[in-house]
């Protein structure tokens, strides 16, 4: 799904039909990703993902390059729709740190303040580029950090 074509989708449909297309968004489908909870605003997303067979790797654990792209488009999707359309804003970079298996469901919570969104105005008020970096944690049923995953977005305004 591309930016230009979920911003235009987001004009003529409601928040919660974005996020159910999300959810059929075959990246998601095929890993078995859901996006389960989401404010109106845009500055909290809650994502989940289960153990099945078809997102595990070759010990049976959850597959890392799910782990991952279940944090993939979310902080700049929210960054995209608390700055609007005088902003240019794309994924630049991702590292991911595992820390231990995951064994069971996982999710992840991603949540943008007013704070952070006035600070990323102020850095770009003179058309300079700023990297908005902030770090989501994927975590197991028990609270436990899985992986640790640092998301670095490009923003300027156009």
């Amino acid at each position: 799904m591309s930016p230009n074509f979920a911003r235009k989708i987001s004009r003529k449909i409601s928040l919660a039909k974005i996020f159910i297309l999300i959810n059929y968004w075959r990246p998601f489908k095929g890993a078995g990703i859901k996006v389960i909870n989401f404010s109106k605003d845009f500055r909290e997303i809650e994502v989940e993902m289960k153990l099945r067979w078809f997102n595990t790797n070759f010990v049976g654990t959850h597959f890392g390059g799910s782990l991952y792209a279940m944090t993939d488009p979310f902080y700049m999707i929210m960054i995209m729709q608390n700055l609007g359309e005088d902003y240019i804003v794309w994924d630049k970079a991702a590292k991911i740190d595992f820390k231990k298996p995951g064994k069971s469901r996982v999710s992840a919570k991603f949540s943008l303040t007013p704070e952070e969104i006035g600070i990323i105005k102020v850095k770009t008020d003179s058309s300079q580029k700023y990297f908005f970096e902030k770090v989501v944690n994927v975590c197991n049923d028990q609270g436990e950090v899985v992986a640790e995953v640092l998301k670095t977005v490009y923003i300027k305004k156009k």
